[in-house]
């Protein structure tokens, strides 16, 4: 089924309920009650986002199933000999754990396409992934599927904002992404750092807010400063005259308000040097050149 340019695929809005929520719910007129089958022959979904489990919260899960059984039923696509999870692997990994052996599913068909869609949406929606899991979701609705950010905000019911911040992550140094995933540092301590854009300096001075218990200010202080040296050592190299620099900062200031993100102007000497403006997506760099483009 081909997808609808800036949307998600023809007829997925039939399929989901509730999707304002922040939960994915199943239209019962596009699928049948939930039906119990044998937890062994459900398996776990290949492209689930969520790489990591818990292991003490599934099971305080597993303990809650025993006494409450599954309230929210697991989505699955029937693969013939299997059926392949679309939303619930902590509920089934739980499940396990607790010892039961059949499973309440709804199990729907969708095309290839509505079947990643739905699992990506399900999981961020409700399976408590951590900030990098959730940010590679949100990147693969929008690289697969051509959304746009606010119109994944709206499919997973949070702000664009939160969108456009999460992807940011991305861009940190690969080891610094472990640490966020390994609860060394916060969301917050990890977008202080994206302007060290040197990958081994931002991966250095991660373990050293890391060492240190520094907090998100003592990193947005300690950054600052650092860019600020680095700066100061790159001008006084090529003679820059001292009022071009205050200019050049100003202006950096108000390209930066206009544009909606970071400025920077890099002088190589008193005539000549480069302007870079900093973007975080295929869709933020289109808002930036269409903004461009209506400057006259």
């Amino acid at each position: 089924m081909a997808a609808k340019k800036g949307g998600l695929g023809k007829g997925l809005d039939s399929l989901i309920v509730n999707k304002n929520e922040g939960v994915v719910a199943v239209n019962p007129e596009q699928h049948g009650s939930p039906v119990e089958v044998d937890i062994d022959k459900v398996e776990p979904n290949k492209l689930q986002p969520r790489k990591n489990f818990d292991e003490d919260k599934l099971q305080d899960l597993a303990e809650n199933i025993k006494i409450h059984g599954i309230i929210n039923p697991l989505l699955v696509q029937d693969r013939g000999k299997y059926y392949e999870l679309i939303g619930g692997e902590r509920r089934w990994r739980a499940a396990r754990i607790a010892g039961l052996k059949k499973v309440p599913v709804i199990i729907m068909n969708l095309s290839e396409q509505e079947f990643v869609e739905i699992s990506l949406i399900d999981n961020i929606q409700r399976e408590q992934l951590n900030p990098i899991e959730e940010a590679m979701a949100f990147a693969r609705l929008i690289d697969e599927f051509k959304l746009k950010q606010d119109e994944v905000a709206e499919r997973v019911s949070k702000s664009r904002t939160t969108i456009t911040n999460a992807l940011r992550l991305l861009k940190l140094d690969k080891r610094v992404q472990d640490m966020i995933v390994d609860d060394k540092l916060t969301t917050g301590h990890a977008r202080a750092m994206l302007s060290i854009t040197d990958l081994d300096k931002q991966y250095e001075f991660a373990e050293k807010a890391f060492d240190e218990k520094m907090s998100v200010r003592d990193v947005e202080r300690e950054v600052k400063k650092l860019l600020s040296e680095n700066s100061s050592n790159k001008k006084s190299k090529v003679g820059i005259d001292p009022q071009l620099q205050a200019v050049y900062h100003d202006t950096q200031e108000k390209l930066k308000g206009v544009l909606g993100t970071k400025v920077f102007i890099n002088a190589k000497d008193n005539k000549t040097g480069k302007l870079e403006i900093e973007y975080y997506s295929q869709d933020e760099l289109n808002r930036i050149v269409d903004l461009l483009q209506s400057i006259k």
